[in-house]
């Protein structure tokens, strides 16, 4: 998996620059895209850090296929949750939301027999008319997200203990259990990997190869300043041994978990969507300045209505996932997965003022946080101390920002 949004250009310099060191182009782009950079780095380190700590168990193929599964709701959340932060907003309902979900596909497919393709199309539905409720009183009428979201996160914790009266219900149809659980099929001949994880993995590297060299030919059009080349053939080198070696991590367990193939889609269509689109544009721009967005036209209540439309149905799958893993619906499910969602889009590089973040951003924040769930449990730290770390992570993540923006005002 693979996303464009980290940059590998800076803004112009005098002509001077061009005769700059191989170090200072390097520090100048660094500087340039700290939140970038800064998250990614980060999160190399906790990978090497736990891989030395757990004597190699956390980069075992078992284990990163667990912790793609165990942490994809919240990867899924985290890519709504920081579409509606860089609008300039908060959901805190979205744990609630993914319970309220997950029980009524319960309900449909397991008490009334309902397909499960139909139901979780109506699950879908449900996520984006709880969305446009909250959206409406929010963008059209004027109530603060924090209000809104804050009854949400009661409403739907209430409704889901109502429809399944305290209790689980188990199991969910075979198909439906896949998307949680399941591995995409083995094609071809008999070898020691999983075929079309190899092919997946060699389309993606190519994929983002050819994004990169794009992007440096469109900034060299522009005039911008580009990375030495020996610098950027040292990216090219990277990107490749990153996706070699996670592409070899799954094919040589059970393949590509379709929750990930999932996930991609989601990160390359919000990420797209975000970089490319108006509505994209115009979201970063009512989370900047408002007002300045609606004298440039933005219809800022618009945009903040399908904001959180489009939360609620990310909620929604995330909650069809957990629910899917779980093979049941649950009242104790979700607590806790706004805090965590929120966490990885601040982690991330979002800031609390809006109009600051990537799609890719919320990913790897996200990643950071389920590399320290797990590592912390494989060398055996206890679930109080691994809350106290990831609160001192989140507090840092934030002051950086704040120190960043201090910094570039003075």
């Amino acid at each position: 998996m693979t996303q464009t949004e980290t940059p590998e250009i800076t803004a112009s310099t005098p002509p001077a620059a061009e005769h700059s060191s191989v170090g200072a182009v390097l520090l100048r782009a660094l500087r340039g895209n700290v939140r970038q950079y800064g998250m990614l780095l980060a999160l190399a380190l906790i990978v090497v850090l736990f891989q030395i700590w757990t004597d190699g168990i956390l980069l075992q193929p078992l284990n990163v296929t667990n912790l793609i599964q165990q942490n994809s709701y919240i990867l899924i959340l985290a890519i709504g949750m920081m579409i509606v932060i860089i609008a300039g907003h908060i959901d805190l309902s979205v744990g609630s939301l993914a319970a309220f979900v997950g029980a009524a596909s319960a309900v449909l497919m397991i008490k009334h027999g309902m397909s499960w393709p139909l139901a979780l199309v109506l699950a879908l539905l449900i996520g984006a008319a709880a969305g446009a409720w909250q959206g409406f009183w929010i963008a059209y009428i004027g109530i603060p997200s924090f209000i809104v979201t804050l009854a949400g996160m009661l409403l739907f914790r209430g409704g889901t203990q109502i429809m399944l009266q305290g209790q689980s219900i188990a199991p969910f149809p075979r198909g439906f259990q896949q998307i949680g659980n399941g591995f995409l099929p083995e094609v071809g001949p008999h070898t020691n990997y999983h075929n079309l994880t190899l092919l997946l993995g060699a389309a993606v590297l190519a994929v983002a190869v050819l994004q990169e060299v794009r992007g440096r030919r469109r900034a060299a059009s522009y005039g911008l300043e580009l990375l030495p080349a020996g610098l950027f053939l040292a990216k090219l080198a990277v990107i490749t041994a990153a996706v070699a070696v996670f592409t070899l991590l799954l094919a040589s367990y059970r393949g590509f978990p379709i929750v990930l193939l999932i996930l991609g889609v989601l990160l390359v269509g919000f990420g797209y969507l975000m970089r490319n689109s108006i509505i994209g544009r115009h979201t970063y721009a009512i989370g900047g300045n408002e007002a300045a967005a609606k004298l440039s036209g933005v219809k800022s209540k618009r945009v903040v209505f399908l904001a959180f439309v489009n939360m609620g149905v990310l909620a929604a799958l995330a909650g069809l996932v957990f629910a899917a893993r779980l093979n049941a619906g649950t009242p104790q499910a979700g607590i806790n997965f706004e805090l965590e969602a929120i966490a990885a889009a601040f982690i991330g590089g979002a800031s609390a003022s809006g109009g600051v973040g990537t799609v890719f951003g919320a990913i790897i924040g996200g990643l950071v946080l389920g590399v320290l769930n797990n590592g912390m449990s494989l060398v055996g730290v206890g679930t109080d101390y691994q809350q106290v770390i990831k609160g001192l992570v989140l507090l840092a993540a934030v002051g950086f920002d704040v120190y960043n923006k201090r910094k570039v005002g003075s």
